[in-house]
């Protein structure tokens, strides 16, 4: 053999080696048990903040608080949030994401029953805080943890999560309605936060005893690197803008889906909750099939044919002089948002790490907070229909920022 040859064979080639160092191994199961177990935290998260959300009326007659007192308690819980989320970011790259998961879902478990035994609205703006510590610092860890999973499956998984925290949400809505009128708040909050702690001993024992992903940490690697960093700080923003976008959809049509239905369209109260609740299940139905959409369409385009689907059914839904057309404008930007933000979150945590996905988090939780508040002010100047348009422009931006970054 000439020594050409035998220098080939005996040395692989660049390609292979930087393939074996930075190419995750991939599992044989898309199912493993540390995907099964983080996909219980998504929907033990879902649970719990819905839970909390349908006994807010009932905490705000405890507390005796006037809607602009209740709205600065509720600021505090996204004060909280935010606050935390750069700081769990780093927490996920020096212990890891999954035992900062663990500890955000206990967090968050012991803080849920605290509103119901609030009876001030200091009190109440106290413990939201707590709430939001722990809310935000396990969206953070979560998306973190899963975000080295999908690495390491090497599947587009991401929706997958995200509908289990939909269909947690869509559980806790259900079962705290059916126990309003059986259950005290304080009673209801205890066994979601009892709830929560159990699923999280039980499903953090399975993740912390799996085999480690292999930590993405893009954001690390880019600082090293002089030119990369700045690209990837780009990036992740670009991500972040598109998460935001989407959230201030999910914020808008979250607080006034059902005062548009029934004051601008005249619908029935009955009949405006099944619309919302169809909203509800289209997004969830749209994140369940996520992971086959962005195997078959990719991520940029499902990203995109997610946005442009989502501006449309808004302009429907808003715009539609009937109840029927209405919802089912609404069911469109339910199908239309589904993955926008689960794939924005995946995306940024593939350019930066942990680090990348506390930033895209916060951009998008801040779309959740300014969305109500920049339709309430258009609406009274320009009437809810019009200012409802506005979701459909964020929703057109979210679906056109993946194309920058994919050329990035």
């Amino acid at each position: 053999m000439p020594l050409r040859n035998k220098i080939r064979a005996s040395v692989p080639t660049d390609r292979n080696s930087h393939q074996s160092r930075s190419t995750p191994p991939r599992t044989d199961s898309p199912w493993s048990p540390a995907r099964l177990a983080l996909t219980a935290f998504f929907a033990v998260d879902g649970f719990l903040f819905a839970t909390w959300v349908v006994r807010i009326p009932d905490v705000r007659s405890q507390v005796n608080a006037s809607h602009s007192a209740l709205g600065l308690a509720l600021l505090c819980l996204s004060i909280g949030a935010v606050l935390t989320m750069p700081v769990v970011g780093r927490l996920c790259l020096r212990y890891g994401s999954r035992p900062v998961t663990v500890g955000s879902l206990a967090l968050l478990s012991l803080a849920v029953p605290l509103p119901a035994h609030a009876h001030s609205v200091a009190a109440l703006g106290g413990v939201l805080l707590l709430f939001g510590a722990g809310y935000g610092g396990a969206n953070v860890a979560m998306n973190s943890a899963a975000v080295d999973l999908v690495a390491q499956l090497r599947r587009p998984v991401m929706p997958s999560f995200h509908a289990g925290y939909s269909l947690g949400g869509l559980v806790g809505a259900g079962v705290g309605g059916l126990l309003a009128g059986t259950l005290s708040a304080s009673w209801t909050l205890a066994l979601g936060g009892l709830l929560g702690l159990v699923i999280t001993a039980a499903a953090g024992v399975v993740l912390l005893r799996s085999p480690d992903a292999p930590q993405v940490a893009g954001g690390s690697n880019a600082d090293e690197t002089g030119g990369a960093g700045p690209r990837a700080g780009l990036i992740v923003v670009l991500l972040g803008l598109t998460a935001l976008c989407t959230a201030y959809g999910e914020g808008a049509i979250a607080d006034w889906t059902t005062l548009h239905l029934t004051d601008d369209v005249h619908a029935s109260a009955g009949t405006a909750a099944a619309g919302y609740a169809a909203y509800a299940f289209a997004m969830t139905s749209g994140r369940v099939g996520g992971t086959w959409l962005s195997i078959r369409l990719g991520q940029t385009r499902l990203m995109l044919l997610g946005g442009l689907t989502a501006a449309a059914g808004m302009l429907v839904a808003a715009l539609a002089p009937s109840v029927p057309l209405a919802i089912g404008g609404f069911v469109l930007v339910g199908l239309g948002l589904a993955n926008l933000f689960p794939l924005a979150i995946a995306r940024a945590g593939s350019a930066g790490g942990p680090q990348g996905v506390a930033l895209a988090s916060t951009l998008g939780y801040g779309g959740m907070l300014i969305g109500p508040v920049v339709i309430g002010f258009l609406a009274d100047a320009a009437g809810l229909p019009l200012a409802l348009t506005t979701v459909a422009v964020a929703a057109a931006a979210g679906a056109l920022l993946p194309l920058t970054v994919r050329r990035r």
